[in-house]
């Protein structure tokens, strides 16, 4: 039996990167899923992947700037599968032109709508189900941007900062429904949204970076968790490239 048998899990931001292989590993451990991100094409292929290997998925599209998108695939979950036990949220972006010297209004929109008010749909998409079984788990993969100064850019450093907040008055205002909330703050790792960085990473620093089925493995140990118990913050590093969030070497 997987670690996570019988729960019914909503994974948005599941197209590639650690979206896709959250999704891959909560199917692996036994889960239910509705997985929805942007890209058809690629998440009408992860979803033939999960099936093919035995696993029960629904798919639907969506952008998690959207609030009826999220709602949508909350519903989906839940008229096939009859509860929501967990959402994780892996959407995210950046923008190669990052730096305030060259951000511009539609860059810095695009990043919090999606960033940050992407999670706040999650989170307001999810508690009423989950008020009302007196119970769920979300889980937001966040940025170790959300703890130290980088040069991620403005708009990205702020909208992950600002999951940080909304993952602290959830937890405050729906403890006593049950609700728990874990942030996960991602060091370096070798997913596509690096190919946005003003300079591209070489290979040779992809290969020391964290890998998608990491942070992955970070959100199976949290769902699995007893209801009673939840991890609270998770920060994960690549050991050969960065301590305490930034670059050494």
């Amino acid at each position: 039996m997987g670690r996570l048998e019988g729960q019914v899990a909503v994974i948005v931001g599941a197209s590639s990167g650690m979206g896709r292989a959250t999704a891959l590993a909560f199917a692996a451990e036994g889960a239910k899923l509705a997985i929805g991100a942007r890209r058809e094409a690629e998440l009408n292929a992860l979803l033939k992947e999960i099936t093919g290997a035995g696993g029960q998925a629904v798919a639907r599209t969506t952008d998690v700037a959207q609030r009826p998108d999220v709602d949508a695939i909350v519903q989906a979950a839940v008229e096939r599968f009859g509860k929501l036990d967990v959402l994780v949220n892996c959407a995210g972006v950046n923008v190669p032109n990052r730096q305030l010297a060259r951000l511009d209004q539609a860059g810095w929109d695009r990043i919090i709508a999606i960033n940050l008010t992407g999670a706040y749909h999650c989170t307001q998409a999810a508690l009423p189900r989950m008020r009302a079984q007196k119970g769920g788990l979300i889980i937001h993969v966040g940025s170790i941007s959300g703890l130290w100064g980088d040069f991620s850019g403005a708009a990205y450093q702020a909208s992950k900062h600002g999951m940080v907040g909304l993952a602290n008055a959830t937890r405050m205002e729906e403890r006593l429904n049950g609700i728990r909330v874990t942030l996960i703050y991602p060091g370096l790792c070798d997913t596509p949204i690096l190919n946005n960085r003003p300079v591209p990473p070489t290979p040779e620093q992809r290969d020391q970076m964290m890998k998608p089925e990491d942070i992955a493995a970070a959100c199976v140990f949290a769902a699995g968790l007893s209801p009673r118990t939840y991890c609270s913050d998770l920060v994960l590093m690549p050991g050969a490239l960065q301590c305490n969030g930034h670059p050494v070497g």
